[in-house]
């Protein structure tokens, strides 16, 4: 079955009748929603029913840790003794000749080695760095991809490249490309949320989490972790629920009419965004209730942990958000996203990086496992990544002193997978002595979503959407399934 969708044009959104208004899915009003999805409250729900998958999926649910910024790979995840013995040299002008860099002076440019120290963990013997001490006692369930390469070096490009497989703003991102395929499971949710710890912020905003040119009932909703998770989500005082009942059923009738002159599928994402924002009122303050979780599940994300140098309160927070994914996604959320910035050390590495991985190796960690335990890893993908890695340069800017950083670098770099039917336990790809570009089994952020969509049951070339007469779909032109990270795919 082909998922390709399109929109009216304008000429056919004019004839739209009454009666093919109630078969389209368009409005999340048809005969499944009008038979079942009555609340106890009279309001219809619109939530999209889940579709049908191109074949049988592997996964359900994803759980997307997105670490803004740029995780430095040689000091994480790739070792590089070759690296550490030339220390302060140069590299040959021939190679840096054609490289973009963000802020590296070409001229006086030299290698840095890293101070990290690399074992080997768990029956696969994966290398990690000791920066990662509660990561490793998962490596067996992990695939460690360290072939990643893309073309974007600066962070709004690149960060919408790994979101939405598109350098350019106004793209669908990957949770709302799943979203518009395969539909929602929740009635009381949304099926694409969003948690953020972030530091400097997000160079994207809600880019980062939009449904681009797809109706706007597939974007990510913004949760916070504490108090109202929607701003606005709570009735002002004096509006009991029954009035807001009949208020809202007063206005989407209204809205509904609409829809039956213009057809636009933004007057029904609308209609859906009021009903599901009233379910939501009374699931979403359930939701981040923790008193149900039992202390030993709090102790192990660090939800309860404390940090004299945690002044920004993002230890707390971080735990917070992980334990808060497993929670949505027990719930039916289909697709979470979780940001952390910032990464990006251009000075300062070494201290940086032990206060990022601090701050989310323990949750990381205790989410892998917490999942596994609960029977959810098999039927949930967990990535982690950023949006490019770090050069084996340090980096000489101008006005730096002491070069104790590194700068983008989008050539070579590294992500993980585990979970959902991905095979764990191995890595996949190599970079070359230095880290400087990939050797082997090259992995590109199209081969990635690809095989992400893959997991779904999603062919990458059949999920499109016309949109100004042509056919978009997330890979744009390109991309294959990285045939290594599915397990039992030949």
């Amino acid at each position: 079955m082909s998922l390709t969708k399109t929109i009216y044009d304008p000429d056919e959104l004019a004839a739209l009748n009454r009666r093919r208004f109630f078969a389209t899915g368009a409005s999340g009003l048809g005969t499944l929603a009008l038979a079942s999805l009555l609340n106890e409250d009279g309001v219809c729900s619109a939530a999209v029913p889940p579709q049908i998958a191109h074949f049988a999926p592997r996964a359900k649910r994803c759980i997307y840790l997105f670490m803004e910024g740029g995780p430095s790979q040689m000091d994480l995840f790739d070792p590089k003794p070759k690296l550490n013995e030339l220390d302060g040299q140069s590299m040959p002008e021939s190679i840096l000749r054609e490289i973009k860099f963000a802020f590296i002076q070409k001229d006086s440019a030299r290698l840095m080695g890293s101070p990290r120290t690399f074992r080997r963990y768990g029956e696969c013997g994966m290398h990690l760095s000791d920066l990662l001490p509660h990561l490793s006692s998962c490596v067996d369930d992990i695939a460690l991809v360290r072939s990643m390469h893309g073309e974007q070096f600066n962070h709004l490009p690149g960060q919408l490249m790994m979101l939405s497989g598109s350098a350019l703003q106004g793209w669908p991102t990957l949770g709302s490309w799943l979203n518009y395929g395969l539909g929602s499971e929740s009635n009381n949710l949304p099926s694409y949320v969003v948690l953020a710890t972030l530091g400097r912020g997000l160079p994207g905003g809600a880019s980062s989490w939009s449904s681009g040119f797809l109706p706007s009932q597939y974007a990510g909703t913004l949760f916070r972790n504490q108090g109202s998770p929607v701003l606005n989500l709570a009735n002002p005082p004096g509006i009991s629920r029954p009035v807001q009942a009949r208020s809202l059923q007063a206005i989407n009738d209204l809205n509904r009419l609409r829809l039956n002159v213009v057809g636009n599928p933004e007057v029904a994402s609308r209609i859906q965004a009021y009903e599901l924002a009233f379910r939501m009122q009374q699931t979403a303050p359930e939701l981040l209730d923790l008193s149900g979780e039992s202390m030993m599940t709090l102790d192990e994300y660090g939800v309860t942990r404390e940090e004299a140098s945690d002044k920004s309160g993002f230890f707390g927070s971080y735990a917070r958000n992980c334990l808060l994914a497993r929670r949505m996604i027990e719930r039916g959320v289909r697709f979470v996203t979780l940001f952390l910035s910032t990464w990006d050390h251009h000075s300062n590495l070494d201290n940086g990086l032990k206060r990022n991985t601090q701050i989310s190796d323990q949750p990381v960690a205790a989410l892998l496992k917490d999942l596994k335990r609960r029977g959810l890893l098999d039927e949930t993908l967990v990535v982690w990544g950023g949006e490019f890695g770090r050069t084996p340069l340090g980096e000489n800017r101008a006005n730096y002193k002491k070069i104790t950083g590194r700068d983008h670098h989008p050539y070579s770099f590294s992500m993980w997978l585990a979970g959902g039917g991905v095979k764990g336990g191995q890595v996949i790809g190599e970079t070359d002595e230095i880290g400087w570009s990939v050797a082997k089994d090259p992995v590109h952020v199209h081969d990635m979503h690809a095989t992400i969509l893959h997991l779904f049951g999603l062919d990458h070339k059949r999920l499109t959407y016309r949109f100004q007469g042509r056919d978009f779909r997330l890979t744009d032109v390109s991309g294959n399934v990285v045939k290594q990270l599915v397990e039992n795919l030949s």
